[in-house]
């Protein structure tokens, strides 16, 4: 099984007698989204290992400007803290971070940096992109104008639909040492399951000794699937359709970047957290809209040193009627006329409408499912 990123598996997690200590103290108040609480248990469990706390300015910066960490380690994404009013904060003391949705306490920070942002940079280097139009650019020029950094200890786990579907990093690692899996293929999502995915998926089987699907189940973008849909739906492919043996579904409650190419990265970076030793990457990986070419997420693993995980690339996957099954352009040279390409746009449409895809698209128990049950995200994803 591959060593965590950076070589360590963080746990920052307060024992009960700790607990009662941070929360004894009158420590200044910062309230956050539940995104951030949500990355803050991230950090304490190790999925998000190597880092220990929310990002100071010279790890960010060195993030956006070069995809490192300030030790050298590979990292494509801000894992940040912002803030609307930084008074009465200071560097050297501790602070309740307070998810405000329920006024839980989450984490005490240990405060290191107090820093402006600056978001033009971010959303340049980051999203390719200032169009505001863009998801995860709109999630960062909502929020605070300063960033907090420093170390983190986890309180308390943030309250979330679907919490009972998750795994801890520790808890993966341990399940794949009990099923003997020594190669684990990983499958990022935020869809319910079509065809093309069952595709990867069989693939993955016959690659590795298990497949972990991995879906997000954390805040996302107006007119994706809802998270408890689509752990229905792929718990319906996996007990019809696969070994049982040979799968393992958990769900991962982070929000959706739509970062493209350095979103790839991270989702990679995660899942060798896990445990997992390779990583299916397809066409357009956490894209969102036109915003990037869909096979930019495989040139930038081209482009980075190798981050310990083997990287799978798929190109387009399609059902050809000739070849009388689901391929993909490396495996099929058959012509447009007798193509059907899987189009979620097109699965989503039709599933409103109370119509099932057609059979090349989706399975018929899942279509059947997803009709029923059919929900998208219906707000934006802060």
């Amino acid at each position: 099984m591959l060593e965590p990123h950076g070589g360590k598996l963080i746990k920052r997690i307060a024992t009960e007698e700790e607990k009662k200590l941070f929360l004894s103290l009158n420590l200044k108040k910062i309230y956050i989204e539940k995104d951030e609480a949500l990355d803050a248990e991230k950090i304490c469990i190790g999925s998000f290992s190597p880092l220990e706390g929310f990002m100071d300015s010279e790890t960010l910066l060195s993030v956006c400007r070069k995809m490192e960490l300030p030790d050298g380690n590979v990292w494509s994404i801000p894992v940040i803290l912002q803030v609307e009013d930084i008074s009465g904060l200071k560097t050297g003391e501790k602070a309740l971070l307070i998810d405000k949705t329920d006024n839980k306490p989450i984490a005490v920070i240990d405060i290191t940096d107090i820093y402006k942002l600056n978001k033009k940079e971010i959303a340049n280097t980051v999203f390719g992109t200032l169009d505001t139009n863009h998801p995860g650019v709109r999630r960062l020029f909502s929020k605070g104008d300063y960033a907090v950094g420093g170390s983190i200890t986890l309180l308390n786990r943030p309250s979330f639909p679907n919490k009972e579907y998750e795994l801890d990093p520790e808890e993966t690692r341990e399940i794949f040492k009990e099923r003997g899996w020594k190669t684990v293929v990983a499958f990022q999502t935020r869809n319910a399951p079509h065809r093309a995915h069952e595709y990867l998926h069989r693939l993955g089987m016959e690659i590795g000794d298990g497949l972990f699907i991995h879906p997000i189940i954390g805040l996302k973008k107006e007119g994706d699937f809802d998270s408890k849909i689509i752990l229905e739906a792929y718990q319906i492919l996996i007990n019809n359709y696969y070994p049982h043996r040979k799968v393992l579904l958990a769900g991962l409650s982070t929000s959706m970047r739509y970062a493209g190419p350095r979103e790839a990265v991270f989702h990679a970076i995660v899942r060798k957290n896990y445990g997992c030793t390779h990583f299916l990457v397809g066409r357009d990986h956490a894209g969102v809209g036109d915003y990037y070419d869909p096979f930019a997420a495989h040139r930038i693993f081209e482009e980075i040193p190798d981050i310990g995980i083997k990287i799978i690339k798929f190109s387009n996957v399609y059902h050809c009627k000739r070849c009388g099954g689901i391929v993909s352009e490396n495996t099929c040279s058959h012509p447009d006329d007798v193509i059907t390409k899987i189009s979620m746009t097109k699965i989503r449409k039709a599933l409103s409408e109370g119509k099932r895809p057609p059979p090349e698209m989706l399975r018929e128990e899942v279509a059947d499912f997803l009709i029923k049950n059919f929900y998208l995200v219906t707000e934006d994803y802060r």
